[in-house]
């Protein structure tokens, strides 16, 4: 079986998922609010608001640590889908498709629900109390 994180490693884990669940809000608030120069044109209304909702969603339960292995989970899948969905149609290559961003997003969340929220999480503090 894997080895416990040290403290410093636990920490750093929860700096990765804070700083990745932060970032994939943005994404959420671009399609869904209209905010950060809002999503590409001629993006469908129902893309908008199913994968916009999602990151929003999920990228908060990450930051705060909440259902984080589940939340990862389901962002890992929908990072997945629009990479094949979406960009895949542009080549092969995440490089000549523009899909790198949706790549990194895919495997960072797909570690996140193998390894767990790490420090300064409600999972660790609700699991503290209980």
């Amino acid at each position: 079986m894997f080895k416990a994180l040290t403290a410093r490693q636990a920490q750093v884990l929860a700096a990765l998922r804070i700083i990745v669940g932060l970032l994939f809000v943005c994404h959420g608030a671009q399609k869904v609010f209209g905010l950060f120069g809002g999503s590409a044109p001629g993006t469908p209304e129902a893309v908008k608001w199913t994968a916009g909702l999602v990151e929003l969603i999920t990228g908060v339960l990450m930051a705060i640590g909440l259902f984080t292995r589940p939340a990862a989970f389901l962002a890992s899948g929908l990072m997945a889908f629009a990479y094949f969905m979406v960009h895949a149609k542009g080549g092969f290559f995440p490089i000549v498709n523009h899909g790198e961003l949706a790549v990194v997003y895919c495997w960072l969340f797909l570690y996140l629900a193998a390894a767990g929220p790490g420090a300064w999480s409600v999972d660790g503090a609700m699991k503290a109390q209980g």
